[in-house]
């Protein structure tokens, strides 16, 4: 299995920053933000699963664009993954006629250029032998992180999130895990504002990552533009032990 990390950052301003988007393989998002919008017709044509964390636009920006673009050269409707409170906002808010068409109606609901499927907390879905399993995280709207397994080893990709004992307690139940992708959205001068948002700043992940029982590269996801060198800074001296490292568009995992 293959990640392709198509955007990692926590707002825009620049070429190098693109907004969170994991492609698998091929044919498989985790979200859709600004980073998808790199990829050729082609690459988007083929892509046939997304798996949504959350609703907050820098995780779902491309995919209303992505299924206009693309519709017309393909044979069956794109999948979209997410709980049910997550899809229910996505069909009230965004594909609701008034932002965008309805893709789950269009041309006709019964050959949509786009199908939802509602997952439920821990329920692993599997494609072609790779499987993902929705994990709970503490967001400020119903939102999942993603434990991804080729079935040789695993991945785990937090999505947003803030101080929570329930994706530990699942992360430190999956035995092969190799990579853990966590965010740290803000640095410690913003930590007030990180509490507020349901986000991670340094010393908050310090002490989340005490919980953390598996051993595991970890690479830190979701930085705010204009406080990244501070934000990395203030991770290396509180979290040097586990020597983190920033994720950067289009670095490959394999596993």
């Amino acid at each position: 299995m293959k990640l392709r990390v198509l955007g990692c950052s926590g707002g825009i301003g620049g070429r190098h920053l693109r907004t969170t988007s994991l492609l698998v393989d091929h044919d498989i998002l985790i979200d859709a933000g600004t980073g998808v919008a790199d990829l050729s017709i082609a690459e988007l044509a083929v892509i046939d699963h997304v798996f949504i964390t959350h609703t907050h636009l820098d995780h779902i920006a491309s995919l209303p664009l992505m299924i206009d673009t693309v519709a017309d050269r393909r044979n069956k409707p794109l999948t979209v993954y997410g709980t049910e409170a997550v899809l229910t906002i996505l069909r009230n808010h965004i594909f609701n006629w008034a932002i965008w068409p309805d893709f789950s109606e269009v041309p006709n609901p019964e050959k949509p250029f786009m199908r939802y499927q509602a997952i439920e907390l821990g329920q692993t879905v599997t494609l072609d032998g790779r499987s993902f399993t929705a994990l709970p995280v503490e967001h400020t709207v119903p939102a999942v992180g993603y434990h991804v397994s080729s079935g040789a080893a695993s991945l785990v990709f937090s999505g947003d999130t803030g101080i929570c004992n329930a994706f530990w307690r699942a992360v430190n139940r999956i035995p092969d895990l190799k990579h853990l992708i966590i965010e740290c959205a803000f640095s410690n001068r913003e930590q007030r504002l990180a509490t507020l948002s349901k986000h991670l700043c340094p010393d908050m992940l310090a002490a989340e990552l005490q919980k953390l029982e598996r051993e595991c590269e970890i690479h830190i996801t979701h930085l705010k533009p204009g406080q990244i060198e501070l934000t990395m800074e203030e991770i290396e001296q509180c979290l040097g032990d586990f020597k983190p490292r920033m994720l950067q568009n289009n670095q490959i995992f394999e596993f």
